[in-house]
Parts: C-alpha cells; sequence; structure tokens
C-alpha cells in the first residue's frame, strides 16, 4: 500500500502539493507514482520563470520501466525547482514527499482540482 500524508493535497493524475506560504506550493509526484513508475533515473524539470497551467504537462519522469508525463497540480510561475534531481533522480523513489520535490509554484489563477488525502487513497485503493 502505498504512503498518503494527510497534509497534502493530490491530483488524479498522482501529483502531490503541499502549501509553504499563502501564495507558494511545493510539488511532487506521489508514492503510488514513484512505486508504479520503478527506478527513476531522470526527470525534466520545468524552468523557472515558466507559466504552468493546472491538468497540463510541465515535465517528464524517465524510469526503466517507462516515461511518463509530469502534470502541473495547480496554475501559475515556478520559482524554484529540485536541481538535486538533475543528479539524483532517485531520490523520487526514496524519498517522494520530502527530497524528491519537484518545483515551487507561484500561484495565479486556477488552482485545479485537487483532492484531499482520504479522496486520493480511495482513487489509488
Amino acid at each position: 500500500m502505498s504512503q498518503v500524508q494527510p497534509s497534502l493535497k493530490y491530483t488524479k493524475e498522482h501529483e502531490w502539493v503541499a502549501e509553504t506560504s499563502a501564495t507558494t506550493v511545493k510539488m511532487g509526484i506521489t508514492d503510488f507514482a514513484q512505486g508504479a513508475l520503478g527506478d527513476i533515473v531522470y526527470v525534466q524539470l520545468p524552468k523557472i520563470g515558466e507559466t504552468v497551467t493546472a491538468g497540463k504537462v510541465c515535465g517528464e519522469v524517465e524510469s526503466t520501466k517507462s516515461v511518463s508525463e509530469i502534470y502541473a497540480p495547480v496554475s501559475g510561475k515556478i520559482v524554484a525547482i529540485n536541481t538535486d534531481l538533475d543528479k539524483s533522480p532517485e531520490l523520487m523513489n526514496s524519498d517522494p514527499y520530502g527530497a524528491g520535490w519537484i518545483a515551487e509554484v507561484e500561484l495565479a489563477g486556477d488552482q485545479g482540482l485537487l483532492l484531499t488525502a482520504a479522496e486520493y487513497e480511495a482513487l489509488t485503493a
């Protein structure tokens, strides 16, 4: 059974969001997603300053099994990226809710359809 953190919000595409301030969130992929992908070997991160739209592709994760798109869980501007993933993409496997985060987004406009932890658990059960 994959791990779900009660304090986070989730998407149906298996991304998570953590509020870091009133206007900024941190995002990543869920434990369920990293488990389904297998060993992650490469991450294409969004670029700082790039505008992302909730539900649209903003990056890519390559594993030994497949290549999967990363969907922006919210709309806004990328203000930080996790450059540690360039050298250690496996952090997404070992610590998807911590050191394996992808980017920070300054919120703008529509925030997509975020799920509570309970709603996400029901989706992945």
